[in-house]
């Protein structure tokens, strides 16, 4: 017969307790990000015929991200070699950033029927993904 382990947190070693925090940490965060994510798209009227639809788009929207970020980062990186000033270098950010992000949601919206954005909903999307990632972006060399 297994034996029933009952162990408590007060009983783990250090690395135990941070790998409990952090997953219990991830969790939380996906969970509220996925709530948070719900309200946003029903506040601009985001149209999606299922929740299994709204998580295929979510994720198609990473992948090809990622993909668009690799060429459009190094498009940045050569167009702001030479120029001088942090406020230019942060409008041409912002412009690659965005539009980079504009047209990834674009094309996922296209080519999903089961979800539909309207233009402007798009935009502000767009944007607001834009000034998050440079926001939370450490690379100290642009700014």
């Amino acid at each position: 017969m297994p034996e029933n382990k009952n162990d408590s947190f007060r009983d783990m070693n250090l690395k135990e307790k941070m790998a409990t925090v952090t997953g219990l940490a991830f969790l939380i965060i996906l969970v509220v990000g996925f709530v948070l994510g719900l309200y946003f798209f029903e506040l601009f009227g985001v149209q999606y015929e299922s929740i299994w639809s709204l998580i295929v788009f979510v994720v198609s929207f990473f992948i090809l991200g990622i993909i668009v970020e690799l060429f459009s980062k190094a498009i940045f990186k050569l167009s702001v070699r030479n120029i001088t000033g942090k406020i230019k270098v942060f409008f041409i950010r912002i412009s690659f950033e965005g539009t980079s992000n504009w047209l990834v949601l674009f094309a996922v919206d296209e080519f999903m029927k089961s979800i539909t954005l309207s233009l402007k909903t798009e935009i502000i999307i767009a944007l607001l993904l834009a000034i998050i990632e440079i926001v939370f972006d450490d690379d100290k060399e642009i700014s």
